[in-house]
Parts: C-alpha cells; structure tokens; sequence
C-alpha cells in the first residue's frame, strides 16, 4: 500500500500539474544543452510531491482512526507519537526544496542565493529532529555533518537531472535499499517513508522514460535529492538493541548513493581542474560519458540504474548478512 497508494496519486496528478505548468509558463525551453525541439512542462516535482502528500496524509487518517490491522497499529502509533514533530519537520523541508527548486526554474536563481536557501532548509530540518549523530555526542558537530550531508546528497540529484529518468530511476533505487533496511531492522515508519517514496517515483517515470512529456526539473531533482538524504539519516544502521551490530554500517548510504555522489565528486574535479565554475552544467556526468562511449541514452540510463542496484545490494548485504 505505502507503494501503490502514491504511485497512483503521482500518475494522476501527473497530467493535472502538466496543463499547469504550461499555462503559467513553467517549461524547459530548447536550448543549449537541451535535446528537446519543443517546451517541456517541469511538472515532475509538483506530481512527486502530490503522491507523497496524499499517501502521507491518508497514512496519518488510518493510524489516527485506527484503520490498520490490530498487530500494525501498535507500532505505528508509537511511530507517529514519538516522531511527529520531526514527520513535520521533513514534509516542511520537502516543501521547501520544492519551492526552491521551481523558484530557481522560474528564475534562474545565482549559485549563492539558491546554496543558501538550501542550507537554510537543511538546518530548520536538522533543528526539528533530524540529524546525523555517528559517534560524536557534539551538537554542533551534529547539525554541521547534517547540513553538509543534505547539501551534498541534494546537489548530486540535481546534477544527476540531465537524461530522460535518470534522477527519478536513482531516487528509486537508493529509497528501495533503504526502505528494506529500514524494515529488516523493524523500523516500519521510517520504511513506509521510503517505500512511499518509491511508489511516488514510480507513478512518475513513466511520463519520463524513455520519452519525456515532462521532467522534473530542480523542483524535482531537489526534493528527490533532500528526501534520499533524510531517508538516509533516520534508519538506525548500527543500533545493538535492533540487531544492527556492524558500527561501519553507518557508511552503507555512501554505497546507496554512490553513483550520484561520484558523478558529483567527478563533475566538480573535473570543472575545478579547467578554471570553470563548478556549478555552472557541462557534458561531463557519467551519462554523457556513456553515450560518448557508443550507448543511447536509454542504455546509459539503464546501465547507471545497474550501478545504483548493485551499489544498494551491497550495501545491504554488508549492513544484513543472509545467515545460513
């Protein structure tokens, strides 16, 4: 249900946002860079992010009224009673990358204006609850490494935003892992988050791939981007009491998310290197490189979704070994 329930609500919404986002003017014109020949509608984020409210919002009635089966309800009660505020927390940061992300499509934000809007999203995020802890019982050090880490995962959607699924295919995936990890280890609320997630992205990429109608532009890549950061920090990957005994187990989302992360470290070597601004977009991502190397772009596509597959596998195989 916490698949299909916003994969419907995504699909649906999909052709609603579209006919919006022409009528205000909110397209991915042809251009430079563009394959396009015609405006495309950047109504993508807007669809994501109706799925996940939706779903959200229904999941929140079914605890509320007691509609979930007598052995779920228990755990999800505890769930929402104990995380509330920071359930809160990351639905306003959602909102907030999303808002930021059409404002930058409508305007074309400097570089500075639109880092800053997302440091500030991630702090309010990390203030409600959120936060990256390892082993350093440091507030500061707590709510420094999670704004790093949600600048760092949003930019490398947001980068990752360049063919027909790409970004959209990565949140699936990544969100996937992390979701089953979550569930392995019976942390059920923060599992459903994912799985919602999953189910969003879904509904949505088959308006994007392989043909686009509509793309997500950076509202989208940056709420996919600020929610795999999230999904990433509240499973509990090194708890004794879960059953979770591996401490290097912290680390597996860098496995999760390791190709968007390396075709961000690789992109910004790479302009660093040339005296270009490391912001400003070229053809140097790993997908253009494998349509350089001879691959259609849905190849490319497929086979950096194989590289995330097999990134996430890994990680949760190290993270949960099958016992035998």
């Amino acid at each position: 249900m916490a698949i299909l329930g916003p994969a419907l609500a995504t699909a649906v919404s999909v052709p609603m946002w579209r006919r919006w986002c022409v009528r205000q003017g909110l397209v991915d014109d042809p251009g430079h860079r563009k394959i396009h020949a015609t405006p495309v509608p950047l109504a993508g984020g807007f669809a994501v992010f109706t799925g996940l409210a939706v779903a959200l919002l229904l999941g929140w009635l079914a605890v509320e009224l007691g509609w979930l089966p007598g052995d779920s309800l228990p755990p999800m009660e505890y769930g929402v009673g104990r995380r509330w505020g920071s359930l809160l927390g990351i639905l306003a940061g959602a909102l907030g990358m999303l808002l930021l992300g059409a404002w930058d499509d409508w305007r074309e934000l400097p570089a500075g204006m639109k880092f800053a809007g997302q440091a500030g999203i991630a702090w309010l995020v990390a203030a409600s609850g959120v936060r990256v802890t390892l082993f350093v019982d440091n507030a500061a050090f707590s709510y420094a490494v999670t704004v790093l880490w949600m600048l760092t995962v949003t930019n490398a959607l947001n980068f990752n935003d360049n063919m027909n699924g790409l970004c959209a295919g990565l949140g699936v995936l990544a969100a996937a892992w992390l979701g089953v990890s979550a569930a392995a280890l019976g942390q059920y609320l923060v599992a459903i988050l994912a799985f919602a997630m999953v189910g969003a992205l879904l509904g949505y990429l088959p308006f994007n791939y392989p043909r686009a109608s509509v793309f997500l532009g950076d509202a989208g890549s940056h709420l996919i981007g600020f929610l795999l950061a999230v999904m990433a920090i509240l499973p509990h990957f090194y708890s004794v009491r879960l059953g979770a005994v591996k401490p290097l187990a912290v680390l597996t989302p860098l496995l999760v998310l390791a190709v968007p992360l390396l075709d961000l470290a690789s992109v910004v070597i790479i302009r660093t290197w040339h005296g270009r601004p490391f912001w400003i977009g070229d053809t140097n991502h790993f997908s253009h490189r494998l349509v350089r190397a001879g691959l259609s772009k849905p190849q490319a596509v497929l086979v950096l979704w194989l590289g995330a597959a097999l990134g996430g596998a890994i990680a949760f195989v190290y993270a949960h070994p099958p016992r035998f």
